[in-house]
């Protein structure tokens, strides 16, 4: 794979382990180096570019936009808004009616654990392990691993941890003193591990039972990765609050709290808040990329291929696949750094995870069947 110098000084603070590839633009599935060479993204940028690059729906209502009405905040009301809120609870569950958008995945789960908090003024968490919710103060708080990087010097509420996709533990953690169980349906960043339908329905039935809210986080694995809306529709369980994020706005930055009537009827005005959330950009591209997934068909693409990559990527290094949709995780038999070396050689792009044998593909909606194929052929090339 290509790659470009970068400066000999950099303004950046240097916190990220960075791919070795500078990408100087996009079109549809694919990143370009300066000198050319093209390289299939199956990574998407940490699955926000749900519809590639300069998809021309986009690219437009961004312009149109921009020229309209470029921004103005929460204190006036706005038509795209409005529009925009109304698009993505019809796309979403059926129950959950209300919408408040934010900038991030992070703030969306932050004001979804604050949500919990004031409607039941309970003062614990529960979590599962190996999942990731953000990084500021109370995502984190509830993000595994996060005592390596945390930074505050104590946590904000009390969080009650339970392993992986087990029922058991879940229920005797939720008790009268629970607020929230916050889960992830599809884990992204622990190696695109789905919790099953079994314990997510007892996430449900335990919550409900204590009088305690259920959160889906599906910022990672909602608005279509999934092969459904949400991950929520595809299993049948009715979170009390949903976040969504990354793809929303397909690579503008987004994040939204969608909530039901009788929990929206218990926050008051001045308890949630936001400068940039709701901007008019962003809700232009909210309300186009939900119309290109329904127009395009390609909530049945994502279960056609995904079908298709679950079947036909246990090749070469790959011992399993795991995952939903276009959430996938492929097991590896040796380090996923290496295989992801090796991909980069044959020009394609894929993501870590914190497993360090599973690779993780997060690939734009609008993948082909071609694209398939290339990515099968590569890691067929290389050694298990």
């Amino acid at each position: 794979m290509a790659t470009s110098s970068p400066p000999s000084v950099s303004a950046l603070l240097d916190v990220f382990d960075r791919i070795p590839f500078r990408p100087v633009r996009g079109e549809g599935v694919h990143l370009f180096a300066a000198d050319g060479t093209r390289v299939l993204d199956f990574y998407g940028g940490h699955a926000v570019a749900l519809l590639g690059y300069g998809h021309p729906a986009l690219v437009a209502a961004l312009e149109d936009q921009a020229r309209t009405l470029f921004f103005q905040s929460n204190a006036v009301p706005l038509d795209v808004r409005e529009r925009a809120a109304e698009a993505l609870v019809r796309f979403g569950p059926e129950g959950l009616s209300r919408v408040f958008f934010v900038n991030s995945g992070a703030e969306a789960n932050e004001n979804a654990l604050r949500i919990a908090f004031l409607a039941t003024g309970r003062p614990a968490v529960v979590a599962v392990e190996g999942a990731f919710h953000g990084r500021t103060a109370g995502a984190a708080a509830v993000t595994a691993g996060h005592e390596r990087w945390y930074g505050f010097p104590a946590q904000p509420f009390e969080v009650r941890w339970v392993p992986f996709d087990d029922a058991e533990a879940l229920r005797r953690a939720v008790d009268g003193d629970v607020a929230a169980v916050i889960v992830e349906p599809v884990q992204g960043v622990a190696g695109a591990r789905a919790l099953s339908p079994g314990f997510l329905a007892a996430a449900r039935t335990a919550t409900a039972a204590a009088g305690a809210l259920l959160v889906f986080d599906e910022v990672q694995c909602g608005m279509g990765r999934t092969g459904f809306p949400f991950a929520a529709l595809a299993h049948r369980v009715l979170p009390d609050i949903l976040t969504a994020a990354k793809g929303l706005a397909g690579g503008f930055p987004v994040g939204a709290v969608i909530v039901g009537e009788e929990l929206a009827a218990r926050i008051r005005r001045g308890d949630l808040g936001t400068t940039f959330g709701g901007g008019p950009l962003a809700m232009a591209l909210v309300e186009t990329v939900i119309a290109a997934i329904g127009r395009d068909g390609l909530l049945e693409r994502v279960r056609r291929l995904s079908a298709r990559m679950q079947r036909e990527c246990v090749v070469g290094p790959v011992t399993a696949v795991q995952g939903m949709g276009f959430l996938l995780g492929l097991r590896t038999s040796r380090p996923a750094k290496e295989v992801l070396a090796r991909l980069r050689e044959r020009r394609i792009l894929a993501g870590g995870s914190a497993d360090p044998h599973v690779v993780r593909l997060l690939p734009p909606l609008i993948l082909e069947d071609e694209h398939v194929d290339e990515l099968v052929a590569g890691l067929g090339e290389i050694g298990p």
